[in-house]
């Protein structure tokens, strides 16, 4: 075969233009194609930035953090609603926490600007090698974006440009310390943990000031998988966490291999302090249901709020332990028949909340009289055993607690303190309304005959209730129950005048105040105010009233319970329980001892106490409010007059009228009613000063200091004569 010249092999010049021909248009491809490539990218970059405006950056700081509920005195009860975190700013997190976090999840932090390109080639040149995804590229600017706005946590690509151009905003409107801060305090850190405070407090039982280097290590080891290396469930493996952070905080020279080796074999003591510290129970519990009717829900759950209460702390754990110390001490007595709660503790699981406890309860709620705020409230004995609140929740017959109102009512209608009422048998047909054959007894079984109506209530006479009652009117004395706090009863039946009627700690307390209180009703209320995150107040708290009954009934009916604390059915408060602030009261007790009580006040506060089972059975034989009830009542209100809640300087009195009345008509005496022994001196507010002049007992009638006539009694002679006929 013929080989070819040097000339023959030279390019002709057809081919010579071909090849330039073809290396023009390869230039022209790759620049155009990098002109298109470079306007595209700046298409997304101006598209993602764009997108990247519409993120509000203040949001960054505003992390929802939990309620705080406060007392009066402005000392912690609870938290409650809202992400579990307390913010603190970065000069009090550890500096080895910093470090620690930097070296695990964003080692070049300082030296980018949002986005680490040189870390996004590093992990996509290892996850190609791998196969697979084993490294990412997020920085810490990143996770923050992502973490403050919800809607980037989708993984998609178009998120992900979102994300990387909002951290590049965030770079240029923080600086790198506060980026750090906002990070540490918003992220997820375990179980109903967020921020790093709430974390070292949780784990470690410190502030996060005071983290060493072992604990901030095993902190920042736990952020990329808290639940599943958190060290209460998986200690080894927090553990090994800690020390790959220790190794890379080595290799970055942030640490000298002596304090390397020094933080692996440190002792770590675990603090497991409860996520939820004291929640306040069956207090906190009713703040949060009364946070609930105030606010709109999603006030509620984004938490950061101020709620100051109108609890007195140490009045509620005063509280709290008189009805424990109390009622154990009722358990332990001969004859107790029913569960005790020391033993259902050691049967508890510790977990299992029970509809109602077998063991023996009491609730009970102090008010303060000159505002309606509540001092302190008691649902229950343990909260853990059960959420019912016994002090608001469902209603119990009151027994005697009922008799001041009846009483009320009656001196409303005409009857006076020294008015002689027959303690006997109620005859057939002599009670409206009563069913046939209903034969009310007096508790002692006993009847005194005629008894002035202040010892009828002192001695809690069940039979002169009963008249005064009926001759008041029901309609009457439930009129003035319902305006004092109780539900309005579903039927009107006499036999409400002698207790058959519901109430609960919170209604009989607020009722009872209304005698201190001249007559007034003032709302009760837990919550006082309302802050929000930025300081302003949100809700504020009125004092709201309204009258029950005269001033001058309830004068009348305040001097008459005194005697009740004096010489009464709560005389032991005096002379065994050592209570001798000036006040009243009532005890009550129901059938076959189901249900004890007493309600009572001093000028500044009042408290309404209930012991019982709660499922309603004989508590104990002999078990009356006297005995069961009063004993707390009595700790529970020495306690709170020794926190200042007792009578600085005595009220002004109504103006009084000194008048001689008859004890059988309640009306003005005459000479006819001194010769037949029934009369006697009083001193009465003007507008209770009887109008007439007795006609029982004619005589001579004397001269009376009387006030203008209030035009109530009328047919009160013939009724009061009857009763003794």
């Amino acid at each position: 075969m013929k080989k070819k010249t040097s000339e023959e092999r030279k390019p002709t010049k057809s081919s010579l233009s071909r090849w330039q021909s073809l290396k023009r248009f390869c230039i022209i491809f790759a620049l155009g194609g990098s002109l298109v490539c470079t306007l595209g990218a700046a298409v997304l970059v101006a598209y993602y930035s764009e997108r990247a405006k519409a993120y509000d950056l203040t949001k960054l700081g505003d992390m929802p953090e939990r309620t705080i509920v406060m007392d009066v005195k402005g000392v912690v009860l609870g938290r409650m609603h809202g992400e579990n975190r307390i913010i603190v700013p970065l000069s009090e997190v550890s500096p080895w926490f910093v470090k620690a976090l930097l070296a695990r999840e964003d080692a070049r932090f300082y030296k980018h600007g949002g986005v680490d390109y040189l870390g996004v080639l590093r992990a996509t040149l290892r996850n190609l090698k791998e196969l697979r995804v084993v490294q990412g590229a997020s920085t810490l600017t990143m996770q923050l974006a992502r973490n403050s706005f919800p809607d980037l946590d989708d993984r998609s690509l178009n998120r992900k440009l979102v994300e990387i151009m909002l951290a590049r905003r965030i770079e240029k409107a923080c600086t790198k310390d506060q980026i750090i801060e906002h990070y540490v305090n918003r992220i997820f850190y375990g179980p109903g943990i967020y921020g790093v405070q709430r974390a070292s407090q949780v784990y470690f039982g410190k502030h996060a000031s005071q983290l060493n280097l072992s604990e901030a290590a095993m902190i920042a080891g736990i952020i990329r998988s808290p639940a599943r290396f958190s060290p209460f469930r998986n200690y080894e493996g927090a553990l090994k966490e800690r020390d790959t952070v220790l190794k890379r905080m080595l290799e970055l020279k942030m640490i000298t291999p002596e304090e390397e080796i020094a933080a692996k074999y440190a002792d770590i003591a675990l603090h497991a302090q409860p996520l939820f510290q004291s929640q306040g129970g069956y207090a906190l519990d009713a703040v949060r249901r009364d946070l609930d009717l105030i606010l709109e829900q999603q006030e509620i759950e984004d938490g950061g709020l101020q709620v100051y209460t109108t609890i007195n702390k140490e009045l509620q754990d005063a509280a709290d332990d008189a009805v424990e110390k109390r009622l154990a001490a009722v358990e332990k007595q001969g004859g107790y028949a029913h569960p005790k709660k020391a033993d259902f503790d050691k049967t508890w699981d510790g977990t299992q909340e029970v509809a109602s406890t077998p063991y023996l309860q009491a609730a009970l709620m102090v008010q303060d009289n000159t505002t309606g705020g509540i001092l302190a409230l008691v649902g229950g004995r343990d909260y853990r055993h059960s959420k019912y609140n016994r002090a608001t929740m469902g209603e119990r017959q009151i027994g005697s607690t009922v008799k001041p109102f009846v009483y009320a009512a009656a001196i409303a209608s005409g009857f006076m303190p020294g008015t002689l009422i027959n303690d006997a048998p109620i005859q057939p047909g002599e009670i409206d309304g009563a069913s046939p054959g209903w034969n009310p007894q007096n508790s002692d079984g006993k009847f005194l005959g005629p008894t002035t109506l202040t010892d009828g209530i002192v001695k809690s006479r069940n039979t002169m209730t009963l008249r005064l009652g009926n001759y008041a009117g029901v309609d009457r004395v439930i009129d003035l129950l319902t305006n004092a706090g109780f539900a309005k009863p579903s039927e009107r039946t006499p036999q409400i005048f002698i207790g058959n009627i519901g109430g609960n700690p919170r209604q009989l307390t607020s009722a009872i105040s209304v005698f201190p209180n001249q007559g007034l009703r003032r709302r009760p209320f837990l919550i006082d105010r309302i802050i929000d995150k930025t300081g302003n107040i949100i809700y504020q708290t009125p004092v709201l009233e309204s009258e029950v009954m005269t001033p001058s009934v309830a004068f009348l009916m305040r001097n008459i319970l005194a005697q009740v604390l004096d010489r009464g059915t709560a005389s032991s408060l005096r002379n065994e329980y050592g209570f001798k602030e000036p006040g009243g009261g009532k005890t009550g007790t129901t059938n076959d001892y189901k249900d004890a009580w007493f309600a009572g006040y001093t000028d500044r506060v009042s408290c309404g106490i209930w012991v019982g089972l709660d499922k309603p059975q004989t508590i104990v034989e002999g078990g009356y409010g006297g005995t069961l009830a009063l004993p707390i009542w009595a700790d529970v209100m020495k306690k709170a007059v020794a926190l200042g809640y007792k009578t600085e300087v005595p009220k002004v009195s109504l103006p009084l009228s000194r008048v001689s009345l008859c004890r059988v008509s309640s009306q003005l005496a005459t000479d006819g009613c001194a010769q037949a022994g029934t009369a006697y001196e009083d001193a009465l507010p003007y507008d209770l000063v009887p109008q007439n002049f007795c006609a029982e007992h004619q005589g001579y009638h004397a001269p009376q200091r009387r006030g203008p006539p209030p035009g109530q009694g009328r047919g009160l002679f013939d009724r009061i004569r009857s009763w003794f006929q």
